[in-house]
């Protein structure tokens, strides 16, 4: 075999090896990215419904210290 044709069959060897490791290389490191995006939108999904929670909790002392006002007031006028 001549020199040539080995070393250009070496050549395209060696360029798809590096292009297929480029290639897995890559997607494993967009993997990684995308699991920690997930991971922070998980703590951030828990967050926002810990707020809903809360406010609903609010809204529902809210209340209690309004009838707890009238409560009070209709005492005070008797």
């Amino acid at each position: 075999m001549e020199p040539a044709i080995l070393s250009a069959l070496l050549a395209l060897i060696g360029s798809l090896v590096g292009t297929f490791g480029g290639i897995l290389t890559g997607s494993k490191l967009t993997d990684f990215r995308l699991r920690e995006l997930e991971k922070k939108q998980d703590k951030h999904n828990l967050v926002i419904e810990r707020t809903y929670k809360l406010e609903e909790r609010v809204e529902l002392l809210e209340e209690r210290q309004k009838v707890a006002n009238h409560r009070i007031n209709d005492l005070e006028g008797k």
